[in-house]
Order: C-alpha cells, then sequence, then structure tokens
C-alpha cells in the first residue's frame, strides 16, 4: 500500500511540473507534451484504481485514513485533467484565431471600377475586435467550465469523506457499546466466580465437618 501511494504521488508531481512547462513550449511541440500528460495521467488513474483496491484490503483500524489518502490523490489528478483540458481549449481557439487572421490577410480584394474601394483597415479593425470578443468569450466559458469540473470533483470528494465519517462514527459507537457489554459480563463472571468459591467452601466445610 506504502509502496504504491508513494509511487502514485510522485507521478503526480511530476505531472504538475510538467505542466508548468506548457506555456514555454513552442508551437511545434507543445501537443506532443499535451499527449505525454494525458497518457500519464491516464496511467496514473489505472493506479489510482488498483490503490482502492489495497485500501479496501488494509486493517479495520486503518482503512478509513487509507481510503481518505487515495480520495486526495484522486482530486489532485482531477484537478491536473482539467487544467490541461483548459489548456487544450485555449490553444485550439487562439490557433482558429491565427488562422482566419491568416487568411484574412492573404486575400485578394477586387474592385468593380476607380469610384468602388473596400475599407481595409475598417474592416481589420471590426474583425480584430470580433475575434478579441470571441477569444473572451472562449476564455470564460473555458474558466467556467473548469471551475465546475473542479466543484463537481469536490462534491464527489466531500460526499465520500462525509459517508465514511459517518462509518466512522457508527464503528466508534458499535465500538463503545460492544465495550461496555464486555465490561458488564466480565463484572457478571466476577461474581459469578466469587459466589461459586464461597459456596465451594460451604460445601467443603460441610463435608469436613459432619464426614470427618
Amino acid at each position: 500500500m506504502e509502496t504504491l501511494y508513494h509511487q502514485t504521488n510522485k507521478q503526480i508531481q511530476e505531472v504538475q511540473s510538467l505542466m508548468g512547462n506548457l506555456e514555454r513550449t513552442d508551437r511545434q511541440s507543445v501537443h506532443l507534451l499535451e499527449n505525454e500528460l494525458q497518457a500519464r495521467i491516464d496511467q496514473i488513474f489505472t493506479q489510482l484504481e488498483r490503490l482502492e483496491i489495497v485500501a479496501s484490503k488494509e486493517p479495520p483500524n486503518r482503512r478509513q485514513n487509507a481510503k481518505l489518502r487515495v480520495d486526495q490523490l484522486k482530486y489532485d489528478v482531477q484537478h491536473l485533467r482539467s487544467a490541461l483540458q483548459n489548456f487544450q481549449h485555449r490553444r485550439y481557439a487562439k490557433e482558429a484565431q491565427e488562422r482566419e487572421r491568416e487568411e484574412l490577410m492573404s486575400r485578394t480584394f477586387t474592385t468593380n471600377d476607380a469610384d468602388t474601394s473596400i475599407p481595409i483597415d475598417e474592416t481589420l479593425q471590426f474583425n480584430s475586435n470580433l475575434h478579441n470578443a470571441h477569444r473572451g468569450m472562449d476564455d470564460l466559458l473555458g474558466s467556467g467550465s473548469t471551475m465546475l469540473n473542479t466543484l463537481r470533483d469536490q462534491r464527489s470528494t466531500l460526499k465520500g469523506t462525509h459517508k465514511k465519517m459517518l462509518d466512522v462514527a457508527n464503528m466508534l459507537g458499535l465500538s463503545n457499546t460492544v465495550m461496555r457489554l464486555i465490561e458488564r459480563r466480565a463484572t457478571q463472571d466476577k461474581f459469578i466466580m466469587i459466589g461459586g468459591m464461597l459456596l465451594t467452601c460451604v460445601f467443603m466445610f460441610l463435608v469436613i465437618r459432619y464426614l470427618a
């Protein structure tokens, strides 16, 4: 359990370190880094499934703590996956804007006669404003999606933690009841033992007195 836990935690830290390189990676290599990060995240999820199975087989006094540690790792890797998806969304939107801008700049404009012209500067300005608004909406939607995913993951984690806390409370309540029963039974056994000893002494006294 401990070896697999530390191995998974180390892999999560490595992914976090690589995530910091996304913004600094050039355009030609960024998709390779994204693929590597996605593969590592998938591998971590596979190991988390194994960890959940191992945690469920831990002794009862350590099982709840082991499950909570696995849930924390699961929350961390879900946050990393959401961050990667948000970065990819922003990158796709940026690349689409750059392609549209290049197409617009390479387009050839013609006029029907000398008296008609196309206001290139105004068209470019309008197109730039439109793209800026579109990019702002994309960023807003991406951030909103990431926040919703994070809140959803937090809700699932908190529900699981709450359920486990209730289970622990129920187990503690049951343990207290069992301890009281054991103490009561021990007291009863003590009285029974004393009574038996007294009866044995009386019986031996009577035997010695009347048969000796």
